[in-house]
């Protein structure tokens, strides 16, 4: 009595427990939802969930049921056996009583798994009964593609469905009919009752028609093929397979309807024939013939048969990652470039990025963490108006790690130590005396070196952030540390669920797994719980139907307010015809850019691609979610970009997508590819430059091209960011009949530079390690430059200085301590930027100065060289040398 008891405890236990954690989960995701302002998106989502779970576990409960109350009405002449394997006897009286509950508790428990399932399908159901034709139909079959994005992920789950729902209600009814006589097992083979049969009959000609359901869809799936030469559906695919199943979905209710006949008769020929030419006819018409007719007559005439399928693989993948939209433009590249045209282009020369991302983000750390539970997680790229100037700039947000605390214990880490401070802010190009870089933004608090201003500096929302906070609470918030102590704050923003009731702090405290919630007695009715902190996670609970981009970025808007960008895109691998991702992707837009505000969390969607037929539809599921463009703040539409993810996505794609003849396509007469200096392609990067045929400087992201096998340049790519040119792609062309120096070959021509590599192996040999950034390739009127900056650090954990900037230019390469000089050494005339700030080296520039002034400043330098080599100085010797080479050729002038 006291074991039953025991064990019925544990029962509900087990059911209570799980129970109540969802629900409370379910009220704190209700709270996050209205505090954002989108509970609408998750009453329609439950909504969905909620029809979807419950009727697809009351279809499967009802259908089970059905079947086992049938099967438990029958009555059998050996009923009072059972038999397993012919040795072991049981009363069937013995069990009898416990068939019925055990079957009914089956039923129910894989009602409640179906039930799950189904909500968890919610996004099919919402996304078909909301459907909207494209408007474009495919080739083969003249399905609108909404067809295939909306109603056809739903078409399978139920046919998916269904076989499931006849296969358990088989199994089910099967067990039931074995334990009460209906099916005996004996040594020469199973007995089967006959009613037994009939009732079989009955789901076997029911899976039949599910069966050519899959039949037929099966069909529309060919044009998700892979031909290897091309994706979707070919010439043996249309002129074999897609007869078969038409054929296969007709003749398998047929053939089942026969075996259903023959299974209730008992006439096993007639039952077992059909079956066997459906078979037979699945293996020849799907997997025989169109073997025989690929070999025999596709592969001698490939180009000729599969022509019209290439050209609809070219139309749909173009379409699918919006290939379609890029304009392709000749770049008829010429060696002219001169000291005037770097003159005219002064704003290009200014914003050539020089600091790279990897060894900036270690010089901020050491530089402006200000702190060890501070940390730089990223460094963004982005544009500004800074002092009057278009300038391209560096940005990081200063975060709080909680995995550097000092001290940790729950009161330091929820309720005192809630938030980021500022951020640090320079130009790309500009580098102090030292190496170091330049600053517009920096230190604790924020301090502005230009008009740029951070009047709300804490980040409580961020890439860092732990689970959550407790803001307005009896213990201050510690804001920034200064030299006499710690300056302390109050949250003033909207952020956070109030916890102004015992039931919201159980609530919590049962969510967060801590009593300090509700037993605290520095919470007030005032406070208020931060959770969601992390952007990406916050953003993904709003709208889980997206997929967003890794690379977040923070803006400072005209207010000095911190906000987040983070570009969302949509997605399908439904598309016929477009060659898929590698994660089975084959339709792609950048629609949405999310603003999330790093001090109170807001969070807004933008659609920035309102022809994108998913935003449409996702907008008709979600009103009020998604915003348009128009109603972003202007002072942030200045700061969206093109995601270069999303670039380096259709990059891919358009290496060779821009073929647009079937017969080039095919034989791959012009294929490019992403240029890669050692194991990693080059990614896109941001610049500020002056487009062909354009007069006004704009902020672009470039990417180039080489033929494939090759290293010369083919192409380069760039996508606009700024105004009304914001999405628009050109792909400019190099000639293919003269030879354009790729990055690969640039970076050979630098390794085999005397000068250079003598450099590179004195720093080396001197233990420090060289840093060689990104090699960047600028077009600069109808010319190209290369530059590539070069760090030194004493050690991996060093702080990394730019030391030097190589600049190539047609045959010239050169290495300058900036860009500024490397320009005059390659094109001479006046200073040409202001890129740098500090101390030029101390070589004689009068232009005027005698021989004789001169050959003395030579032996000087020579005498120092030589100083230098005695002592081990290798670096020193050959910063010496350097100098000596630029006052040698003043005197041969």
């Amino acid at each position: 009595m006291f074991r039953n008891k025991f064990i019925l405890i544990l029962i509900l236990v087990s059911v209570i427990l799980p129970f109540a954690s969802s629900l409370v989960t379910f009220y704190a995701d209700w709270l996050f939802f209205v505090e954002t302002g989108f509970s609408s998106v998750f009453t329609t989502t439950l909504t969905a969930k909620l029809v979807a779970g419950v009727l697809s576990g009351a279809v499967l409960f009802v259908v089970l049921l059905i079947n086992v109350l049938y099967a438990n009405r029958a009555h059998f002449p050996a009923s009072g056996v059972f038999m397993v394997g012919g040795s072991i006897r049981v009363q069937r009286e013995d069990i009898a009583h416990f068939v019925k509950p055990l079957a009914l508790l089956a039923t129910l428990l894989l009602a409640l798994f179906a039930g799950n399932w189904g909500a968890l399908r919610w996004e099919e159901i919402l996304l078909f009964t909301n459907r909207v034709n494209v408007g474009t139909v495919d080739p083969i079959i003249g399905k609108d593609i909404g067809f295939y994005l909306f109603s056809l992920p739903l078409l399978e789950m139920l046919k998916g469905f269904a076989g499931f729902v006849l296969l358990a209600s088989a199994a089910l009814a099967g067990a039931v009919y074995f334990v009460r006589g209906g099916i005996i097992l004996t040594e020469r083979g199973a007995a089967v009752d006959e009613k037994v049969r009939r009732h079989l009959a009955v789901l076997v000609g029911i899976f039949a028609c599910v069966i050519a359901a899959g039949f037929y869809l099966d069909s529309f799936r060919l044009l998700y093929s892979n031909n290897g030469a091309f994706y979707g559906a070919g010439y043996v695919d249309v002129n074999s397979r897609l007869l078969t199943y038409r054929v296969l979905t007709f003749l398998t209710p047929l053939s089942g309807i026969m075996l259903a006949i023959g299974i209730w008769k008992g006439v096993w020929r007639m039952a077992l024939l059909p079956p066997i030419v459906v078979v037979a006819l699945y293996v020849i018409g799907i997997r025989v013939y169109p073997g025989v007719l690929q070999k025999f007559k596709v592969a001698p005439n490939e180009l000729a048969l599969e022509t019209p399928y290439i050209e609809n693989n070219l139309k749909f993948t173009r379409f699918g990652y919006d290939l379609e939209k890029i304009e392709t433009v000749p770049f008829d590249v010429d060696t002219k470039l001169s000291a005037a045209d770097i003159a005219n282009n002064d704003a290009t020369i200014k914003n050539i990025r020089l600091w790279d991302h990897a060894p900036l983000l270690k010089t901020y750390s050491q530089l402006q963490q200000i702190r060890t539970y501070y940390k730089f997680f990223d460094v963004d790229n982005d544009r500004y108006k800074v002092n009057g100037q278009y300038s391209q700039v560096m940005l990081s947000p200063r975060e709080l790690s909680y995995a550097d605390l000092p001290s940790k214990n729950w009161i330091n880490e929820r309720l005192i130590f809630t938030h980021g401070n500022g951020i640090t802010f320079g130009p790309v190009s500009r580098i102090s005396k030292e190496g170091l870089p330049e600053f517009f933004v920096k230190d604790i608090p924020a301090v502005s070196l230009a008009d740029i201003k951070v009047t709300r500096p804490e980040i409580y929302f961020g890439e860092l952030s732990n689970d959550y906070v407790v803001v307005k609470t009896k213990v201050p918030e510690f804001s920034y540390p200064t030299a006499t102590g710690n300056v302390n704050t109050t949250y003033a923003g909207k952020g956070g669920v109030p916890i102004d009731s015992l039931l919201k702090k159980a609530l919590f405290a049962a969510m967060f797994k801590t009593e300090k919630i509700l037993l605290s007695s520095d919470i007030t009715s005032e406070s208020r719980i931060i959770y969601n902190r992390n952007i990406n996670e916050r953003i993904r609970a709003i709208a889980p139907f997206l997929r967003f981009d890794g690379d977040p970025y923070m803006v400072v808007d005209s207010q000095g307010k911190l906000k987040w960008i983070v570009d969302a895109y949509t997605y399908s691998n439904r598309l016929p015809y477009s060659k898929p991702l590698k994660g089975g992707i084959n339709y792609m837009r950048n629609s949405v850019k999310t603003v999330v505000d790093a001090y109170d969390g807001s969070v807004n969607f933008y659609v920035s691609d309102p022809n994108d037929v998913l935003v449409k539809v996702y907008s008709q599921i979600f009103p009020g979610l998604l915003k348009p463009i128009s109603a972003m703040p202007d002072d942030l539409r200045a700061h969206v970009r093109y995601p270069h993810q999303f670039l380096q996505v259709q990059a891919a794609m358009f290496a060779a997508y821009h073929m647009t003849d079937p017969k080039v396509f095919y034989n791959k007469e012009n294929l490019w590819e992403i240029p890669a200096l050692g194991d990693k392609p080059m990614e896109p990067y941001y610049t500020i430059m002056k487009l062909p045929g354009e007069k006004v400087e704009e902020y672009i992201l470039l990417l180039p091209f080489t033929p494939s096998k090759r290293d010369n340049l083919a192409a380069w790519l760039t996508a606009r960011c700024d105004g009304d040119n914001y999405g628009k792609i050109m792909a400019y062309t190099f000639p293919r009949d003269r030879l354009i120096y790729g990055p690969k070959q640039i970076d050979a021509r630098i390794n085999q530079d005397s000068f250079i590599s003598q450099q590179l192996s004195l720093w080396n040999q001197r233990g420090s390690e060289v840093i060689r950034g990104s090699l960047l390739v600028i077009p600069i009127e109808k010319s190209l430059l290369y530059v590539q900056p070069l760090f030194l650090a004493a050690d991996k954990a060093g702080l990394p200085e730019l030391k030097r900037v190589i600049v190539a230019f047609d045959d010239q390469v050169v290495m300058e301590e900036n860009l500024e000089l490397a320009l005059q050494r390659l094109f001479g005339g006046k200073k040409t930027a202001a890129v740098v700030t500090g101390t030029i080296p101390s070589v004689t520039t009068d232009s005027k100065a005698s021989p004789a002034a001169l050959a003395k400043e030579a032996m000087s330098l020579y005498e120092k060289a030589i100083t230098l080599q005695r002592q081990g100085n290798w670096s020193g010797y050959g910063e010496e040398l350097r100098k000596l080479e630029q006052v040698l050729k003043r005197m041969a002038k």
